[in-house]
């Protein structure tokens, strides 16, 4: 695997997240530090949710539809962004090692234990494929990407909706910066939908999305110092109409103040106010477009579920 991020690089990205999220108004902290090792388990079984429909109804786009990316794309590598598991992406490595083409996948993800389990368990299931990880923040080291000719990039799983629209922008851009003319991009993003459909799966009856909420403040105690007593937040989300996305967000169930020592830092939290731990937009046809257009891909092809609950957007670097 290609290391670059280290244990130093983490803290020091924890701590001016933690030290800027607490201090802003509105007070907010990026959806990142979720994901430990049980900030992992918890979202892989919000992935099981009867309510939780994105992951199930990505994987059966990528059903219907992997060989059709494999036939237009041509892929030599894939390359994908927040890997984590990579287990939706077997599907599209299926295809591609069926089309005759590909020869090498490169998953890139920020956690070097989710890559490395990965690595080894593709490597078995495709030996003839070229493997190698990537441990590398996906908004700020895309430039470590290997270069090739052929590439595809995969970014499923909604993952765009984590990031504003100035954000987005960034990061597009940042990835056809490192991408060749006609090279392509596998965009996978969750469309917008009656909140009676929205809210729940980000608000289970079971509560496993409420304790991934809280899993943030287990990893600012641990990693910090700091002595959140996460059962006196209550988890919150919402549908914005306006920005068209679920926020997240952390209440405290009572005034209250948290002590952070390795920030030096003290944080009132009175009763009833908020911290925002994720946004996750949602999207219309014509916005993606727009968006893609503006960083330098132009869409080539456009699936969706019978319901047009979530999308794949095959698009080309233009």
């Amino acid at each position: 695997m290609d290391q670059h991020l280290n244990d130093d690089y983490l803290a020091r990205e924890l701590r001016a997240d933690v030290r800027n999220g607490l201090t802003a108004d509105p007070r907010q902290l990026p959806p990142k530090w979720f994901y430990d090792a049980r900030g992992s388990e918890l979202f892989e079984e919000i992935t099981r949710l009867e309510e939780y429909y994105p992951t199930r109804t990505e994987r059966a786009l990528l059903e219907q539809h992997a060989a059709a990316v494999a036939r237009a794309t041509e892929a030599k590598t894939l390359v994908e962004l927040g890997s984590g598991s990579s287990e939706k992406t077997r599907l599209l490595l299926d295809a591609l090692v069926a089309h005759g083409t590909l020869g090498a996948f490169v998953p890139l993800d920020v956690s070097a234990s989710a890559l490395s389990a990965a690595v080894t368990s593709l490597t078995e299931a495709y030996p003839g494929l070229s493997i190698r990880g990537v441990v590398a923040d996906m908004t700020r080291h895309l430039r470590h990407l290997p270069d090739g000719d052929s590439r595809l990039v995969a970014f499923l799983g909604g993952t765009i909706g984590n990031l504003v629209p100035g954000e987005r922008s960034a990061f597009l851009s940042s990835l056809r910066s490192v991408l060749h003319e006609g090279e392509w991009l596998l965009l996978g993003a969750d469309l917008v939908k009656d909140p009676t459909v929205l809210v729940p799966a980000y608000d289970d009856p079971a509560g496993v999305t409420a304790a991934f909420n809280r899993n943030v403040l287990h990893v600012i105690n641990r990693e910090l110092g700091a002595d959140f007593d996460p059962a006196a937040f209550g988890h919150v989300a919402l549908w914005d109409p306006r920005q068209e996305w679920i926020e997240m967000r952390l209440r405290s169930h009572r005034d209250q103040r948290v002590r952070i020592e390795a920030l030096d830092l003290d944080v009132p939290f009175p009763a009833g106010s908020e911290l925002r731990t994720e946004i996750s937009a949602k999207f219309r046809r014509e916005g993606l477009t727009t968006e893609l257009e503006a960083a330098g891909f132009t869409p080539r092809h456009w699936w969706t579920d019978e319901r047009n609950w979530f999308s794949l957007t095959l698009a080309q670097a233009t």
